[in-house]
């Protein structure tokens, strides 16, 4: 049900130097990257602690960010934001810092913002809800509308600015009761401010904290003790006179069931874990009771239930409109049995509606994600838990598998493990944000990740598990999510199918839905595509695609109406659609029907551009050149023969291209021709028309004729046809995880793995794709995806290339994130 994909450990160092400790706590982005902190202690001064956050992309697991956090005292709290690009860190000094990435970059971190509460631990942390909350519906998943699926929930913002604009913060609460916010203003500086939970301020041993629809914020404390209740208290957070205030107001209590029980009233003693079942759910609270050698998990929701009328009152008569009064009061929804000790708790962070036909449809179609909580145990083992029921969904046995990995034959590390030291068991556990892997650390100082099967390990059909694949992928694209963790279990044959139902899926939606996900489903495509080695061409032109987008919108992008009072098409609109009408197959005739002055540009900013220019040219040739060959579809550019829409892009482009050309000569594509008399431009554009039109959207495909082919024949002796730069070998760990081995690396080292490693052949993006003495004298960075390589600044200052290097300055265009290459002497 759960297997585990690799294990990274540290290296292991000589007695002398920094060791580490125990792991506190792990927290998994919706970027998958994921964050855990450890504690390096000096052998020769035990005083001497740093405490150490570290950082890793889950596609280079090796590649680990070291921060030394500048924290006194050990990190309790992780807490990544919305958006996977910030990260929150507390420690038991009462210090609270803001992590950002440095100009983007994985591997570059740095602490802008920090506030401290002098001596008061911290027990819980999170950031302000932003008021986007999505339901993801299972009785919906085969519909062909996304907003149907995934449908916006009305929820408010916990402060907003003029307007309505969310403001951005983060709330904590410590141990001595006190909750502390802190708000980003517009202009960079922190707002911050304190307040006590209640009157009364007591010790808070365990805290969490949820949010209402409303805009207010639900905290929940315990002292620690079972025998005392567990507090629940509303905050409301605003700005008056530029200055924040908190207001606190205590809500219903609950006393743990346990204790009164005759049976465990004695037994577990003390709260160990206290978590809302959702961040944005205050209504469902999960507690474990411990003792030293077991627990015991209950699930509480809070209701609305009717007050009762004495009998003295039941026989007035009943005022028009009078409602029987009501009360708010926590009720228990289950219990476990005694269970082993509880290490670690994990909720789920898909946001699966759980209205009774949702439940339903999600028990009839075996579809599990986010319905499972996972419960690690001192013994080593996890559990699945259903989320509202608490009955187990699955178990997975962490000292019989790869845990310890174990060498066929090798028994003596058995026996080790039987006997030696303490038993190996997370201490910090998260799941990833569609709940299809899980993220671990053990006490011997170990990063675990494990995969969980959508269906708990229940055989279903193809068709069924590509459904429940297919709807998490979608979930990821209208969200924005990473999808890394989906890509965990698309086996090699299910990726032609996947492709294409993503494609039709993606085709029924409006045009305004498509145009947003239009390269992020590219993206999507291109990912699943390197999984097999039957589909790495299409991974190619998955790549190639994405580049002429972005390449085609920057042009566009520059074109300006001659007057103001222009109509509402725009002059890319309107060239699109004159070149979609204009099937002639001459360049110029083309030209002719447009308003040349719409194309007017000073010469910097089309000097700049002639690298994209360039390399639009040589693909265009590289194309039918090789129209002769794609007999099959093996070969890198098979997807562009048949793709219409790719096809007038390229046209478009072209047409553009030749009136700047009589703007400003230098421009131009550069072709080595045979003949000095020789119109490449012209020879292209007809060649390219009339590909297009046996492939144009609005008639029914046909084959290139005879004479088209023998001209793509020619092209070889006419232009001397450019070899295009390859993407490098796919060194992630991905594609080494389809089969059922578990993987062991170390942080540090990028060894040779084993498994199928797909070589991936596409076009680098112009201006990205380097020298290596290029890469050498200026600061590079790669794409941990699709390994692109790219200058961290470019040297070239026109506006027009700022604006395309905007494109791609947050992540790659292929989604993945990118990292600064270490630099390596010129020799």
């Amino acid at each position: 049900i759960m297997e585990l994909a690799y294990v990274c450990e540290w290296e292991k160092r000589p007695k002398s130097t920094h060791c580490p400790s125990i792991p506190l706590v792990c927290s998994w982005s919706c970027r998958n990257l994921v964050a855990f902190t450890t504690d390096l202690k000096s052998d020769d001064d035990d005083k001497d602690v740093s405490h150490m956050i570290h950082i890793i992309d889950t596609e280079h697991p090796w590649d680990v960010f070291s921060i030394n956090s500048g924290h006194t005292e050990v990190i309790s709290c992780l807490e990544w934001d919305q958006s996977g690009s910030r990260l929150l860190s507390a420690d038991g000094d009462g210090q609270i810092k803001c992590w950002s990435m440095s100009e983007h970059l994985v591997n570059s971190w740095e602490s802008v913002l920090s506030s401290s509460l002098d001596g008061d631990p911290i027990v819980a942390l999170s950031w302000l809800h932003n008021g986007v909350k999505l339901a993801l519906h299972v009785e919906m998943s085969g519909s062909t509308n996304f907003g149907e699926k995934f449908s916006r929930v009305k929820f408010s913002p916990s402060l907003t600015l003029f307007g309505g604009k969310p403001m951005e913060g983060w709330l904590a609460v410590t141990v001595s009761g006190l909750v502390t916010v802190s708000l980003l203003k517009p202009g960079g500086a922190l707002l911050t401010a304190s307040e006590s939970l209640c009157r009364l301020r007591g010790r808070v041993a365990l805290a969490d904290i949820a949010f209402t629809g409303g805009g207010n914020i639900v905290v929940a404390a315990t002292d620690g003790s079972s025998s005392s209740p567990v507090q629940f208290y509303k905050v409301v957070v605003s700005v008056v006179s530029e200055k924040c205030r908190i207001d606190t107001e205590l809500l219903p209590s609950l006393f743990l069931r346990c204790t009164t029980d005759p049976l465990r009233r004695e037994k577990y003693l003390s709260v160990t874990h206290l978590k809302f079942l959702t961040r944005e759910n205050s209504e469902q609270v999960l507690l474990c009771a411990s003792n030293q050698s077991g627990s015991i998990v209950e699930c509480w929701s809070l209701r609305k239930e009717g007050l009762p009328v004495n009998n003295i009152f039941q026989h007035r008569s009943p005022v028009v409109g009078e409602k029987q009064p009501t009360i708010l009061k926590w009720r228990i929804l289950t219990t476990t049995n005694d269970l082993e000790r509880v290490s670690a708790v994990a909720l789920p962070k898909l946001p699966i509606s759980i209205s009774n036909t949702d439940l339903k449809v999600a028990s009839d179609t075996k579809f599990c994600p986010g319905l499972g909580l996972a419960l690690a145990f001192h013994d080593g083992s996890i559990q699945i838990l259903h989320r509202l029921s608490l009955h187990t969904m699955g178990v997975f046995y962490g000292s019989s598998s790869s845990t310890s990995v174990q060498r066929p034959g090798d028994e003596s590390a058995i026996k080790r493990q039987r006997t030696g030291g303490p038993a190996l068991h997370f201490k910090a556990l998260q799941f990833s944000w569609t709940s299809l892997a899980l993220a671990g650390v053990d006490n011997h100082g170990k990063l675990h990740m494990l995969r969980v099967s959508p269906s708990m390990g229940q055989v279903l059909e193809m068709n069924t598990t590509l459904r429940h694949l297919l709807f998490l992928l979608e979930y990821c694209m209208v969200t924005g999510y990473d999808w890394w963790d989906v890509l965990l279990h698309v086996q090699p044959t299910m990726v032609h199918n996947l492709v294409e139902k993503l494609h039709e899926e993606y085709m029924r939606q409006n045009q305004a839905l498509q145009q947003v996900l239009a390269t992020r489903i590219v993206a999507v495509k291109a990912s699943l595509c390197k999984l097999s080695t039957a589909t790495a061409a299409r991974a190619c032109d998955f790549h190639a695609k994405l580049l002429l987008m972005a390449i085609s919108s920057t042009l566009k992008s520059l074109l300006r109406p001659h007057v103001l009072n222009t109509p509402d098409k725009s002059p890319g609109d309107r060239l699109t659609e004159i070149c979609a009408k204009n099937t002639d197959t001459d360049i110029d005739k083309v030209m002719i029907n447009l308003k040349t002055e719409e194309f007017v540009l000073d010469g910097p900013p089309l000097q700049s551009l002639q690298q994209l220019i360039q390399w639009v040219g040589d693909f265009v040739l590289y194309l039918l050149a090789n129209l002769p060959n794609q007999g099959s579809m093996v070969r890198p550019g098979f997807g562009f023969m048949r793709d219409g829409a790719s096809l007038g892009m390229l046209r478009e482009m072209l047409v553009m291209i030749r009136i700047w050309g009589l703007l400003k000569p230098g421009c131009l594509p550069t072709f080595t021709a045979t003949s000095d008399n020789q119109d490449s431009m012209q020879l292209l554009f007809r060649l390219l028309t009339k590909l297009w039109l046996c492939s144009r959207d609005d008639g029914p495909p046909q084959d290139p004729d005879e004479s088209l082919i023998d001209e793509c024949c020619l092209l070889p002796s006419q232009l001397l046809v450019p070899s295009l730069d390859w993407l490098p070998v796919n060194d992630g760990v991905i594609v080494r995880l389809q089969g059922k081995h578990p993987l062991r690396l170390q942080f540090g080292k990028a060894s040779s793995l084993p498994g199928g490693g797909t070589i991936i052949v596409s076009v680098s993006p112009p201006l990205k794709s380097l020298s290596h003495r290029v890469c050498v004298l200026y600061p590079s960075i790669h794409s941990s995806r699709c390994g692109c390589v790219t200058m961290l600044r470019s040297p070239n200052k026109t506006n027009a290339m700022k604006q395309w290097e905007q494109r791609w300055i947050k992540n790659c265009l292929c989604g993945g994130l990118w990292r600064r290459i270490p630099h390596s002497p010129l020799s």
